[in-house]
């Protein structure tokens, strides 16, 4: 027997069920409550989950994706005509790209129109469009298919800080990338590299996730002569002098897989400096003029860090002797910033250059530790001239206190000669 569709509408509206958006009604009229609207008398929690998403707030309703007849009093007719009830994940690629590619409508949020030819050249879109195979993700699987949020609200999973858990819900499954022969450590291996400490313990949304470097729609990870490239998106300066190095013209040729030859890809970190020469002899032999080179760079960066440190301490003594630092400050930072410039110059790996940024570190750094060892002399001296002004003190103490004794025994023998008189 069918349920009238108004009978089933009072019933609802009795229970408490969430009607036609009323969570939602003081946020937009387009989402107020609607006691006609047929959808939401065996969708309530569908219409519920929508009224909380961006899209209900600019009017779109059931039947704009689901079609049939929302009007309708009775289950049937409310699913006919061209009624799509539960979308495939090719349909929905075309469903949501009917609104998403059209310029006209999408201008005045400014939202890109070609998210759709994006994904048909990714890897995911490859596999669904052109294989047919179901096992990747369509736009619903990212975005949800009801609650749909903008990228800026921490609720959604495109949130800077939720894209990496988006992306781990399959690729960190063994057994669906299993096929696929892919490794499932990635997201592991995210959180505790830099990018992911910047972006998870930091919050500094400028780190890259996985869309960051493999693209959102367009997912794909970079061919080996793209990753220097992709890299050098954020470390600008790094791949100027990378592609001043003899590097980059193997990693142009696909020698070398460009910045990951060195760093890993996904659990990125900077070499450790003790590490550079070991680094470098990964590639090429241990007694080679290349492995040398490397040595070499290893010697001078680890000479600055430590001229750097002994400054930081150097200037830390200044301050604590009661000295002003202001002078002291600024040359250690000019000594700081030349042993950045020292981390992005050796991947040119130009000996001559790395020399002179070290000396210019270790120059400043003499300067300041001189400084502070003229200071802690002074102190010395004050402290030997205080000496003598101690023993003289010293002195008069031990001389009144023998002064003192005597008059007192002086005392008493006067005292006791009277009593005896007596």
């Amino acid at each position: 027997m069918r349920l009238p569709l108004r009978a089933a509408l009072l019933a609802c509206c009795c229970l408490g069920v969430p009607v036609g958006g009323v969570a939602r009604a003081q946020q937009s009229p387009a989402v107020s409550a609607d006691t006609v609207y047929g959808c939401v008398v065996c969708h309530a929690d569908k219409r519920q989950a929508f009224v909380e998403g961006i899209h209900s707030e600019r009017g779109i309703r059931c039947h704009d994706c689901h079609q049939g007849d929302p009007s309708a009093t009775e289950i049937e007719p409310a699913h006919s005509g061209p009624f799509l009830g539960s979308p495939g994940k090719t349909e929905i690629v075309a469903l949501c790209g009917s609104c998403h590619s059209d310029v006209e409508r999408m201008r005045p949020f400014g939202i890109p129109t070609d998210q759709v030819t994006e994904y048909r050249t990714s890897r995911h879109g490859h596999l669904l469009l052109e294989q047919g195979n179901t096992d990747v993700p369509t736009c619903t699987d990212c975005h949800d298919a009801h609650t749909i949020l903008p990228p800026d609200d921490a609720r959604s999973s495109v949130y800077p800080a939720r894209i990496p858990l988006t992306c781990a819900k399959c690729h960190a499954d063994r057994e669906r990338m299993a096929p696929y022969e892919i490794p499932t450590r990635q997201f592991a291996d995210f959180r505790e590299s830099a990018h992911g400490v910047a972006l998870f313990e930091e919050g500094n949304f400028a780190a890259p996730s996985c869309v960051g470097c493999h693209g959102s729609h367009s997912a794909l990870p970079p061919r080996v002569m793209q990753i220097g490239d992709v890299c050098g998106r954020c470390h600008v300066l790094v791949r100027r002098e990378f592609e001043a190095g003899p590097h980059a013209a193997a990693a142009q040729d696909g020698r070398i897989a460009g910045c990951t030859a060195c760093h890993d890809n996904h659990r990125t970190e900077a070499v450790p400096l003790e590490e550079i020469g070991a680094t470098c002899t990964r590639c090429h032999a241990t007694e080679s003029a290349a492995a040398q080179t490397g040595a070499e760079i290893q010697e001078l960066m680890v000479a600055a860090s430590r001229d750097l440190d002994a400054a930081e301490e150097a200037l830390a003594r200044l301050g604590r002797a009661g000295r002003s630092v202001h002078t002291q400050s600024f040359r250690y930072q000019t000594a700081r910033t030349a042993f950045l410039q020292l981390h992005q110059a050796q991947h040119s790996l130009n000996l001559e250059r790395l020399e002179e940024l070290s000396l210019r570190v270790g120059s400043i750094s003499r300067d300041i530790r001189s400084a502070a060892e003229a200071v802690e002399e002074k102190r010395w001296e004050h402290k030997l001239l205080l000496v003598p002004i101690w023993f003289l003190a010293l002195a008069g103490i031990v001389l009144a206190w023998f002064r003192l004794r005597d008059e007192m025994r002086r005392s008493k023998g006067a005292t006791g000669e009277e009593e005896s008189e007596r």
